[in-house]
């Protein structure tokens, strides 16, 4: 069975620093394309970042460029988002999710996989 399980949210006051971990199960994530998203309340699931299976090829919206970095251990099965400079605007639960598909993807529909999520809450 196929598990992706997001950690480390939580409350942070706007300036501070988390780091998300995507633990993969049921899975090798060696050979998988892998991505971050969030959802904001009352707003759709959009792309945070993502990253090809080898690690070398990255893509971040812009509102994160400069202040996240997407990064993954494949010997250790988990990807991790390390977020930087948070505002408030990034209060939202952050998804997880994985596909066995080259290249790197930033629709939903590109990936198969997902995790639960974790909610990041950015106060002022």
């Amino acid at each position: 069975q196929v598990r992706l399980v997001e950690s480390g949210g939580g409350l942070v006051q706007a300036g501070g620093s988390l780091r998300l971990s995507c633990a993969a199960s049921g899975l090798t994530i060696n050979n998988y394309r892998m991505g971050w998203f969030r959802q904001a309340p009352g707003k759709e699931q959009d792309i945070v970042a993502a990253i090809s299976w080898t690690g070398y090829s990255t893509y971040y919206v812009d509102s994160v460029k400069g202040r996240f970095i997407i990064s993954r251990d494949n010997a250790k099965n988990t990807m991790y988002l390390q977020m930087n400079s948070l505002k408030p605007e990034d209060t939202a639960v952050y998804y997880c999710a994985a596909d066995r598909r080259g290249g790197i993807a930033t629709m939903r529909t590109d990936y198969a996989n997902w995790g639960q999520g974790t909610e990041v809450t950015v106060s002022s």
